[in-house]
Order: C-alpha cells, then structure tokens, then sequence
C-alpha cells in the first residue's frame, strides 16, 4: 500500500487514543474499568491548557478540556461547548451559540462569562500577554445574550474557527484561581491527580454532555527511559504506548497489535539560525546536502516515514508542497559550500535531543555518522524532557535539536507562524525579511487561492534558504493490548481515549 494511501486511511479512519487497560481480576467488567496508558514525559509545563506548550501536554489535555469547537477524526471542527456558530457577512463577528448543559468537572455550568473570560485570557485582552497568537486578532469578546457570544476580529480570518478549535483555547471556569495545579474543564475525562515523574491520574466524568467514555479510570504512567518502554509493556505494567520505534515494535510479545499511521508533523535537524555557524545560509544547505533521508528512514522505520522538505506534512494536502528533493545527496557539494563559508576543515557542534523519545534519539545518530563524511563532528547531547523544554524551546540555548514539530491547530498557519522573525515560538531563531514579509501578507489577502500560493512561497522560503535539515513526517506505531479496540488516528498530536474499549464491549 503506498503511503498516500496509508495517509488517506489515517485521515478517514478514527484512531487516536494511547491507552490500555489493566484488569484487576477476570471480571470482564473490572477490565473494562481501568486503562494504563505509558507516555514519555511528565506534564510539566502547565495544566493550565492557555499556558501549555509541549504536544505532549496538549494531547493528554485533549482529553480534559474543550474549547467552543474541537476537532473530530476526520480533520472536521465540530461543535463542543457551542452548539453552532454564524459568522457575519463581512467576515469580523463570529457568533457562538452556547449549547445548554454543559457542566463543569466540578459540578457547575459553563455560563457566558466563563467563555468571555477564557477567549480574552488566551487573547491577551485582560491585561497579560498573548497565549494564542491566532487569536491576538481578536478585537472583542461579547455577550450578546446568556447564550450567546459574539468575538469580533480586527480582520477576517478565515482560520479562526480552526484556532478556536484548538485545545489551548479551552473553557475554564473564571472561578478557578489555580488551573496550572487543579485544572478543571468540560471534556469526557475529569483530572484526578499527578504524582511527579510518576503517573496522572484521570476518571471518566459522568456529567459529559456528550458521548460518555468508556474506561472509567485512565492511568497515565510516566516512563521517560526508552530502554524500559517494551519491558513495561511486555510485563503488563502498560498496555498501550504511542510513537514506538520498528525496532520496538518487533520485540513486542503476541498480547499487542501494532496499529500504524502518520504522526502529522515535521521531524527535522532543527538549526539555531542565530549561533555560529547556522547563522550562515551556506553551512546550513550543505549539511542538507550531506544528510541522507532515504538513509535515515531505511535505518530507523524500514522506510516507513514520508520524506518532506519544509515545515509542512502531507496531510495538510491543500497547502502542501513537496519539496522532499531539494538537497538531494551530494557530498561533495556539501564540502564545496562548506569552503566558502569558511568551514574547509569541517567543524563541531552539538545536537540536544530529548531521551524519552527514541525515534529523535535514532536519527540523531544517523545524522552524525553521515555528517562525518563532510568533516563535521556532530556530539549528541541527551537530556531529560524539562530541560529539553526549558533549555532549548524556551531559553533557545543549544546549538541543533532532533525533535518533532506538530500543528497545535488544524490550520497550516499553526506550522509556519514559528518562522516569523519576532514570533515567541520562534525556537530556531529563523529570520529573513522576505518571510516575514509574505507572512504578513496571509492576513490581508482575501482569496483562497491566493492564500494557499503564499503558503507554498513560504515552504519554498524556508527550503531554500535551509532554515533546518527537513527529515521526514513519521510513521507512528502504537502498541495497544489485544484485549481492546477503538484506538484513533486523528490528524493532530492528540490521543483520544474516550474511544478506548473492550473488544466486545
């Protein structure tokens, strides 16, 4: 099956839960009550879903909180905490009707001024600082009714159902002082508790307004040794991991079906485009000339990932442009540009990559063998996940990084908006007026073709001028118990685990 074909099931079919169930007796029913679901990092940015920023923060926060709209399997933005929505003929109001009895995790309703209150939070309208850059363009939050919410923007935007969706734009309750530490949101599942570097806990919420889950305790248990992931899961401490490597995958025992998709986002060599020697364009492109993809994919997933570019993957087919053979492998060529840089000899630097995750941690290692043909010395930095967040996302302090950039959104913004010269998630420190100007220009052009032409330009931007060594989207493989099913696929880094069920069930 081509891989195409493969991406056109992830984005028909459902499957997204990392999850898996424990039983504690032979009691079908007791199986059904309680799921072990391993993950790689603990939850250490923030509960708090305006403030989290690790993927893997919001995919299990997914689960937690809502937002007005919210993403289904298929790539749609469906209705959640509103009902239905309008939006006026000149493209500034959108009107949100508030569907009638959504509750709370602590037992009280979702009013009108809780929803005002969480949009101007992430807005940067309430005196503190932009949370969600799509929706800094928001000029007002009213009510309109008990029931109804009018968001009036500074200039259309046809993406703004989209950033609404997102999980970091969720519904809290105005009332709550402490969301970092006692999150409380609307979704199928209500937190429980979390014990550091251990495990979350979460329950089934039986006040969900829509269709109840069907596990009733979810235990997130925190393994951040790869080397101990397939032991955990060969021993029945976990029953479902995400994200495996091959190599993981076929050490599994015959308890667990491997189910296999697309991650949906970019693995790259990302590049600190502001220290030496990334600053400059030439040392940038002929380390794309010297790393071999097809030989990065042949030794880490048999082949399995989808080679890109740009910051961009396929499944965002409209926007999507395949610039997979810019730098084809060429090693002289990487060493002649190398020279004119002023590199003849090669240099040293290092490659910061988080050690909970064994897919970035393989094809760092590939990447710096290859790159020793070109002279250059690649040492490869583990750290744990928090440090990774605080050092290099945040701080920007590393040199190069092998990691997985994900839309936070349903909107190819979400994956270009990071390259902007001044944007707060500009961890690569990618500047370049030219991009900066195109950007821009997304905001003021009304036509969709127009639109999705600037969105091409700006992959092409960031290829030719190698802001990062593109690898690939990658192939996901998740183990999940034999014992269940229901686990789906969705075109966003999330995991669904209301869809978790007994076989049979």
């Amino acid at each position: 099956m081509s891989k195409r074909r493969i991406l056109a099931l992830v984005l028909c079919v459902a499957l997204i839960p990392a999850v898996a169930l424990t039983a504690c007796s032979g009691d079908k029913s007791d199986a059904s009550s309680k799921i072990v679901i391993g993950i790689p990092q603990d939850l250490e940015d923030s509960l708090d879903p305006h403030e989290a920023t690790a993927a893997g923060t919001r995919e299990v926060l997914f689960n937690v909180y809502e937002g007005l709209l919210k993403p289904d399997p298929t790539g749609d933005i469906v209705p959640a905490v509103a009902s239905d929505y309008s939006v006026s003929v000149d493209g500034f109001t959108y009107s949100f009707i508030l569907r009638d009895g959504v509750k709370f995790h602590d037992g009280t309703n979702v009013e009108a001024e809780d929803v005002k209150y969480s949009i101007e939070k992430c807005a940067g309208l309430t005196g503190g600082q932009v949370l969600i850059a799509g929706l800094s363009n928001i000029e007002s939050v009213e009510i309109a009714d008990k029931n109804l919410i009018d968001i009036t923007l500074k200039e259309p935007d046809m993406d703004f159902p989209a950033y609404i969706a997102n999980t970091n734009a969720a519904i809290i309750p105005r009332s709550n002082s402490k969301p970092a530490t006692n999150p409380i949101g609307t979704g199928p599942y209500m937190y429980v508790s979390r014990s550091p570097q251990d495990n979350i806990v979460l329950k089934k919420f039986d006040g969900y307004w829509g269709t109840p889950a069907n596990i009733e305790d979810v235990t997130l248990k925190i393994i951040p040794n790869a080397d101990s992931i397939v032991m955990n899961l060969n021993g029945g401490a976990v029953d479902m991991f995400a994200r495996l490597t091959v190599t993981q995958t076929q050490q599994l025992n015959d308890n667990f079906e491997v189910l296999e998709g697309e991650m949906n986002l970019v693995q790259a060599l990302y590049l600190n485009n502001a220290v030496k020697p990334f600053d400059n364009v030439d040392v940038r492109r002929a380390l794309s000339y010297a790393v071999d993809v097809d030989n990065i994919l042949e030794l880490t997933s048999e082949k399995k990932g989808f080679p890109v570019g740009s910051s961009m993957f396929p499944a965002f087919s409209k926007y999507y442009i395949d610039l997979s053979d810019s730098y084809p492998t060429d090693i002289e060529k990487a060493k002649e540009l190398l020279a004119s840089a002023g590199y003849p000899d090669g240099f040293s630097f290092s490659i910061t990559v988080p050690s909970n995750y064994q897919p970035h941690v393989e094809a760092a290692q590939v990447i710096s063998e290859q790159l020793k043909k070109i002279g250059v010395n690649a040492n490869i930095k583990l750290v744990e996940w928090n440090t990774w967040l605080s050092d290099v996302y945040t701080a920007r302090n590393y040199e190069a990084t092998v990691i997985g950039v994900d839309a936070s959104s349903l909107t190819a913004t979400a994956m270009l908006d990071r390259f902007v010269s001044d944007a707060e998630n500009n961890f690569t420190n990618y500047s370049d007026p030219a991009y900066d100007e195109l950007f821009a220009k997304l905001y003021i052009t009304p036509g969709d073709e127009e639109r999705v032409e600037i969105y091409k330009e700006l992959q092409k931007n960031l290829a030719e001028n190698a802001a990062n060594v593109y690898i690939q989207d990658m192939a996901e493989f998740v183990a999940l118990s034999d014992k269940y099913e229901g686990y789906t696929f969705y075109p966003l880094y999330v995991q669904d685990f209301a869809k978790l069920k007994l076989k049979g069930q």
